[in-house]
C-alpha cells in the first residue's frame, strides 16, 4: 500500500477558529506514522492544469490558485484560503492522479492520500464548504481519460453529502457515486430522488443513526447495486465526521463501523477491480476520533 502526502497541505490556513484546521492532518499523520510507519510513503506531486481542467472551469481555478495576496481570502462564508493554499490544493490533486496511476500500473492494489484541503463539495464551477479543487472527481476523471476505464465507481460516507462530486458527473456513465449522509444538514443535497443518468445513488441517515442503520443501508441497499456495476476502480472519499465524537454533525458512528464499510468495499474491489482502490481524506474535525478512524481504515486497505 502507498500513503502519498506532503507538508505543503499543511500550509494551508483557513484562520485560527476554522475547523479544517492543519491540526486534522497532523493527527491523521501521527497515527498513520506509529501504526504503519513500513509503508510506501511517497510525496504528493502537483496536479498539472491539464488535470485539474478535466473537472474544472477555468474561472474557478484562477480564484483558488490565486496566491498574490496577503493574509485570507473568503471565497464564501466557509471557505478561505492564504497565500499557501494554492500549493496545498495542488499538491491534494496531485496525490489523487498519482495514486491512480500506482494502481492503474501495479505499484500497489491500494493508496490513501492523506491530504487537505478536502474536495467533494467543489463543483465544476465554485469552490464551497471547505473544498476549493474536487481531488476524487480529478482522480476519476484522470481514470476514465488516461486510463480508459469504463465503470469507476466514487463511495461517499463523509457525513455531508458530496454534492460537488454529484454534480461533476450527474451526467457521466463511467462514473457511479454512491453516498450515505446525514439528513438536513450542509449542503442540504443528495436526495435519494437524485438519480443522474442512473449512476447517483444517495441514502440519507437522519441525525442519531447508529452503526447498526449504517451498516444496514449499505449492505441492503448501496453496496448490492455497487457490486452489479462491477467497478475497474473503486474511489473512496474518506470523510470520517460521521463520528460520533465529530463536533459538526449528529450521527453516532464509531471506529469500527468505518473498518467495517472498508472491508465491504474492498471485497468488492477484490471480485471487480484487482483489488485497486484509492482513498482520499475527506472531513473530519475530532482529531482523536479522526485519528483513530483513518488508522482502521488503513488497516483494512493495506
Amino acid at each position: 500500500m502507498i500513503i502519498y502526502t506532503h507538508p505543503a497541505c499543511l500550509a494551508h490556513d483557513p484562520g485560527p477558529e476554522h475547523p479544517e484546521r492543519p491540526a486534522r492532518l497532523e493527527a491523521v499523520l501521527a497515527g498513520l506514522r506509529a501504526e504503519h510507519g513500513d509503508l510506501d510513503w511517497r510525496e504528493a506531486p502537483p496536479a498539472k492544469l491539464g488535470d485539474l481542467r478535466r473537472v474544472h472551469t477555468e474561472a474557478l481555478l484562477r480564484e483558488v490558485l490565486d496566491s498574490d495576496f496577503d493574509g485570507y481570502r473568503m471565497l464564501d462564508p466557509d471557505t478561505v484560503t492564504c497565500p499557501h493554499s494554492r500549493a496545498a490544493a495542488l499538491r491534494a490533486a496531485g496525490a489523487a492522479v498519482a495514486a491512480v496511476d500506482a494502481v492503474m500500473l501495479g505499484d500497489s492494489r491500494t493508496a490513501f492520500c492523506a491530504v487537505r484541503p478536502p474536495g467533494h463539495h467543489a463543483t465544476g464551477n465554485t469552490a464551497m464548504g471547505f473544498c476549493l479543487l474536487n481531488n476524487v472527481a480529478v482522480a476519476a476523471a484522470h481514470a476514465c481519460d488516461r486510463h480508459g476505464l469504463e465503470r469507476v465507481a466514487i463511495v461517499d460516507f463523509d457525513v455531508h453529502h458530496g454534492n460537488g462530486t454529484q454534480d461533476i458527473f450527474y451526467e457521466e456513465p463511467r462514473v457511479d457515486y454512491f453516498s450515505t449522509h446525514e439528513s438536513g444538514i450542509y449542503p442540504n443535497s443528495g436526495t435519494p430522488r437524485e438519480r443522474g443518468v442512473g449512476n447517483v445513488f444517495n441514502a440519507l441517515l437522519p441525525p442519531g443513526t447508529g452503526g447498526f442503520r449504517f451498516r444496514n443501508v449499505w449492505a441492503d441497499t448501496l453496496l448490492p447495486v455497487l457490486d452489479d456495476f462491477r467497478p475497474q476502480l473503486l474511489l473512496i472519499s474518506a470523510g470520517f465526521d460521521a463520528h460520533m465524537r465529530d463536533p459538526l454533525a449528529d450521527l453516532m458512528l464509531e471506529t469500527e463501523d468505518f473498518a467495517w464499510l472498508t472491508r465491504e468495499l474492498r471485497a468488492i474491489a477484490d471480485r471487480h477491480a484487482s483489488g485497486r482502490i484509492v482513498s482520499l481524506l475527506e472531513g473530519g474535525y475530532d482529531l482523536q476520533a479522526l485519528r483513530e478512524c483513518s488508522v482502521a481504515h488503513v488497516n483494512e486497505l493495506r
